[in-house]
């Protein structure tokens, strides 16, 4: 089956393309890009695209897929159909299942379900540690052998510096980044953000410090190194300026940001919805804007998910014992959208931290559209608005702070490997 795609604007943020243009889709490859491509037969599909945009499948760098152990949170299955939805067809899944990915038998698990029933890639992370534990490496070899394409142990930070320093030296050794979960652990024992909403919720807190303290300490090791380090859901204007500062004598430094700390304020958490429950916490009116200024200087090099389902029963609880996350993948790229209206980015630039800069980090080769490549594609509106509604999340996680919200832009279209995947049912294609 062939797809010619006609009449859309196509952005390609790697090679500058920014018209409007066809698209042919010859199987799982783009054949070609022009002006006015004639196919016809009973073997083309022809969808118009007219008004809308055309870019490169999204690339989500930092996402729980829970599978295995926590199946009754969220699966491969149900957190691809999500993912797609968004307008993913790339997702990096963390190693915190259980079993821990810390060795090839849950790597080739993972690969193995995925290649069964996933409607994307979806790419392993494995552990730095076993067990998570911060004490013993992981096989980083025999992980990197099975297929990893990076190495976390998101959810904590690894508190010895001497077993840090290792991963470091091994993950250059393999040419994949080391993901930094940046949380002093004896600093974040609470469950907000140290600050004014703190102080009238009565919750306890953390301060932004505990975040900064851990990125100054692994930039620092990784320099030592002469490693890449990536920084990952950075959430403290304090971060954004130590890295912005830490990049000019280190070039292997990447970070990336989550859409909720540009979106939300922690006084989202005055009324007490566990759905704004996240770690690191939702931080200051300040905070948020340093954190758009990041992006639009490019401190911050990428947008991730951190999609986190849980199920009920884990989020309708009091608000100190529920479990820390959002469901993020189905309205992740809608919220980022707001920093295009807003005039904080444009549009390239926006695309280019969730496709060109990810596919660099990972050494991945996708994110790109243009002939002879993967045809990993989107379309998307920016303007169409829609009214979040939880239930209709195809994620089997509802936890989400922005059911109801009405947002501008979303995703119609998804193709993975030149097959369609996910349509919106307003798009007529």
């Amino acid at each position: 089956m062939s797809i010619l795609i006609r009449n859309g604007r196509v952005i390609d943020p790697k090679s500058g393309l920014d018209e409007v243009i066809d698209v042919f889709v010859n199987g799982n490859t783009i054949e070609k890009i022009d002006k006015h491509i004639r196919k016809t037969g009973s073997d083309v599909r022809s969808i118009d695209a007219s008004g809308h945009i055309v870019a490169p499948g999204l690339i989500d760098t930092h996402a729980h897929l829970r599978e295995p152990g926590y199946e009754w949170k969220e699966t491969i299955r149900t957190g691809t159909m999500a993912a797609t939805k968004g307008g993913f067809t790339s997702v990096v899944c963390m190693a915190n299942t259980n079993p821990v990915n810390d060795n090839k038998s849950v790597t080739d698990y993972i690969i193995q379900k995925a290649r069964s029933e996933a409607l994307c890639r979806v790419f392993p992370c494995g552990a730095i540690t076993k067990g998570l534990k911060g004490e013993e490496l992981s096989d980083m070899g025999e992980l990197y052998e099975s297929g990893i394409v990076a190495i976390s142990d998101d959810g904590k930070s690894v508190k010895n510096s001497a077993v840090l320093l290792k991963a470091f030296e091994y993950s250059r050794l393999f040419g994949i980044p080391v993901i930094s979960h940046c949380e002093d652990e004896d600093l974040s024992r609470g469950y907000v953000h140290e600050g004014r909403a703190s102080l009238l919720s009565g919750l306890d807190a953390v301060p932004a410090i505990a975040e900064e303290l851990i990125v100054s300490r692994d930039i620092a090791i990784a320099k030592y190194a002469n490693a890449p380090v990536h920084l990952t859901h950075i959430s403290s204007g304090g971060s954004v300026n130590i890295i912005q500062h830490a990049k000019k004598s280190h070039k292997k430094i990447t970070c990336d940001t989550c859409c909720h700390y540009f979106s939300l304020t922690d006084e989202a958490t005055l009324g007490f919805d566990t759905s704004t429950k996240v770690n690191p916490p939702l931080r200051s009116k300040e905070d948020v804007e340093a954190i758009k200024e990041g992006l639009r200087n490019n401190t911050i090099d990428i947008i991730a998910t951190d999609h986190a389902p849980h199920e009920g029963t884990s989020k309708d609880v009091e608000f100190d014992i529920a479990s820390f996350g959002i469901s993020g993948f189905e309205t992740a790229f809608a919220l980022s959208l707001a920093l295009v209206h807003e005039g904080v980015m444009t549009l390239p630039d926006l695309l280019r931290k969730f496709t060109v800069n990810p596919a660099k980090l990972l050494k991945l080769p996708y994110g790109q559209l243009a002939p002879g490549k993967v045809a990993d594609i989107i379309i998307f509106n920016p303007d169409v608005e829609w009214k979040v509604d939880r239930n209709s999340f195809l994620s089997r996680g509802k936890n989400s702070p922005f059911h109801g919200w009405v947002l501008k832009g979303k995703n119609l279209l998804t193709l993975v490997d030149g097959k369609i995947v996910y349509r919106d049912k307003s798009f007529k294609a």
